[in-house]
């Protein structure tokens, strides 16, 4: 597999994949339905509430309504996108997600936008941890965090006509490419970025790159670490966790949100069963967010290079 992953700036931020991609489906599908909460100013979709009327809505801040809506769009033949930032979009709204969309079997794909700390200065009321844990107990639900921008227009296509709920987290900008262009994803199966024989990172999202960048330092000091990028977090690739387990014997998991309900409890809930294996989890530990840049709340709340180095060591010394 080839990787672009050079740990800078992307070539393009998540929001203007977003307009392009959608764009694309507008015409590809004039069935494909944009809602938005009132935030087309935070993914620059604006422009396309104008140039689409019949594709692009705007419920206001009203995200249970616009859940409703979605839920009503799909049953009328249409084929529902919506978008609030994450806590909005799925703790505001869980009981209408789980009955409305999923308990229902209507189709409708959310998108949660600056997921955990990318919500940075908006602080904590909007800096949602626990997205991960609560779309995973949805029936049937697809649960992914976009790790770059080719990820995320590829399931953007992927999931439209995916049925039950489908849930997108992602950050706005500012998350580094890690795949070529024509890079190809499949629901519930991850990829191996990086081979190693000592420890395995699994990792989703915005920790993706900063696993592979943990790697390099774990490398320098003799130990040899496997990078995995999970891709879903549910359907999570069993087969992968497992064999990862047996080729390395030590699991380290890095995840952008709450390590209870989030991806290290669903690693943890495969190789319990299954292969009993040494984990630790790098994540949120059980604590709310708060106001900050990236680079400050990343230290806080421990999704560093050098705290993966050392969680790697820790464990592996035990």
């Amino acid at each position: 597999m080839e990787l672009r992953y050079m740990g800078g700036a992307p070539e393009k931020e998540i929001m203007h994949v977003f307009t392009e991609t959608m764009e694309e489906m507008f015409h590809e599908d004039s069935r494909v339905i944009y809602i938005d909460a009132d935030l087309m100013g935070s993914l620059k979709t604006s422009e396309l509430w104008h140039k689409y009327p019949k594709n692009v809505f705007n419920t206001g801040i009203q995200e249970a309504n616009m859940v409703g809506v979605a839920a009503g769009l799909y049953l009328a033949g249409f084929k529902p996108y919506i978008h609030s930032f994450s806590p909005f979009a799925t703790r505001r709204v869980f009981d209408q997600v789980f009955l409305s969309v999923g308990y229902a079997q209507k189709s409708v794909r959310i998108i949660g936008s600056d997921a955990g700390i990318m919500a940075t200065k908006n602080g904590g009321t909007h800096m949602c941890f626990e997205d991960v844990a609560l779309m995973r107990t949805v029936p049937g639900s697809l649960v992914l965090e976009a790790t770059d921008g080719v990820m995320f227009k590829a399931f953007l296509k992927a999931t439209k006509d995916r049925p039950g709920v489908t849930y997108i987290k992602t950050a706005r900008r500012g998350l580094p490419d890690i795949y070529m262009p024509d890079e190809q994803f499949e629901e519930g199966k991850g990829k191996v970025l990086r081979e190693g024989s000592d420890v395995t990172l699994i990792a989703a999202g915005i920790m993706v790159g900063t696993c592979l960048d943990a790697a390099k330092l774990l490398a320098d000091e003799g130990i040899s670490a496997r990078v995995i990028d999970i891709v879903t977090i549910k359907p999570i690739d069993e087969a992968l966790v497992i064999e990862s387990a047996q080729k390395t014997g030590a699991i380290v998991t890095a995840e952008n949100a709450n390590v209870i309900g989030g991806l290290g409890s669903a690693v943890c809930d495969v190789l319990s069963g299954k292969y009993p294996t040494k984990v630790e989890k790098v994540g949120i530990q059980d604590l709310y967010g708060c106001v900050g840049d990236e680079a400050f709340l990343r230290e806080k709340y421990g999704l560093t290079k050098e705290n993966i180095v050392s969680k790697v060591k820790g464990l592996l010394n035990r």
